[in-house]
């Protein structure tokens, strides 16, 4: 992930002071690796130790090595390509604009994912498929959309999968889990309270616990087992798009890692549910 990438994701996590500092980064990257620390502090109307405290809070060993990788970012040619649709958008630039979005986090992704969190998750979805436990998938929103498609794809599986995006019944749910099964839990900002209880109480009753979400989150912080969905799209400001899909993807990569974990009789099961499928067409 490149520098203005990270910033974007990470924006929510940082305090208010620093959140002025990335602002002043992500409105014009190349005026702030010229700026002095005195001079940066000063546009984002902070002290300087806060710039400092903003490059560590990402990450970084400090104000030196922040600009340093920054300046490298740039260099490859990897702006932010975060672009907001404007009103004055050519029908052609909406299109790029859009599709370009989710390819490009889709890109980042693919480049750095977390792969050994991925692998360790799947391992736990497999372990409450043989223990004849239940997967239970929850999000709140767009991220509800998410864990329906979860419960589909895992129910194909042959095991015992459920889909809740109500509050209520998430906690109600949770607290009926017990140490067969596995709560997944996919969410956006990684911040709904409800969800976090959720993965208290199923913790409680020995369930595992998955995250699917933003890094330094809430929610990744109250996980068994995190995977990191980071990416630069601005869940405040708009409805969830690329980053929608992306936590599609990374469903469909628990999906097929597990399926392969569970052997050549998996194969067998989801070629004769194939078939099935099939013979209810009228016209082959």
């Amino acid at each position: 992930m490149n520098v203005l990438d990270r910033i974007t994701g990470q924006l929510d996590s940082l305090s208010r002071a620093e959140q002025a500092v990335a602002r002043l980064v992500l409105h014009d990257p190349d005026a702030f690796l010229r700026a002095p620390v005195s001079e940066a502090a000063s546009l984002a109307r902070v002290s300087g130790p806060t710039v400092v405290r903003f490059c560590r809070s990402l990450g970084y060993e400090g104000l030196s090595d922040f600009k340093l990788k920054l300046a490298s970012s740039l260099s490859r040619g990897s702006a932010f390509v975060h672009q907001s649709a404007t009103p004055k958008d050519s029908d052609e630039a909406l299109i790029h604009k859009v599709i370009g979005q989710t390819i490009h986090t889709l890109e980042q992704f693919k480049l750095h994912a977390p792969v050994e969190s991925i692998a360790q998750a799947s391992r736990q979805f497999v372990q409450s498929i043989r223990k004849k436990g239940t997967l239970v998938f929850m999000g709140v929103g767009n991220s509800g959309m998410v864990a329906q498609d979860a419960q589909h794809k895992f129910f194909r599986l042959g095991c015992h999968t459920q889909a809740l995006s109500d509050g209520h019944l998430q906690i109600m749910q949770a607290r009926m889990l017990s140490d067969k099964d596995t709560l997944c839990v996919i969410s956006n900002s990684g911040k709904s309270r409800v969800l976090i209880d959720a993965c208290k109480l199923a913790q409680a009753q020995g369930a595992g616990v998955v995250v699917i979400s933003q890094s330094r989150s809430p929610l990744a912080r109250q996980a068994d087992l995190f995977i990191a969905a980071d990416h630069h799209e601005s869940y405040e400001q708009f409805s969830p798009m690329s980053s929608r899909i992306l936590h599609l993807s990374i469903v469909d990569i628990l999906a097929t890692k597990v399926a392969l974990a569970l052997g050549p009789k998996m194969q067998s099961h989801l070629a004769g549910l194939k078939d099935a499928l099939i013979r209810t067409r009228y016209v082959k």
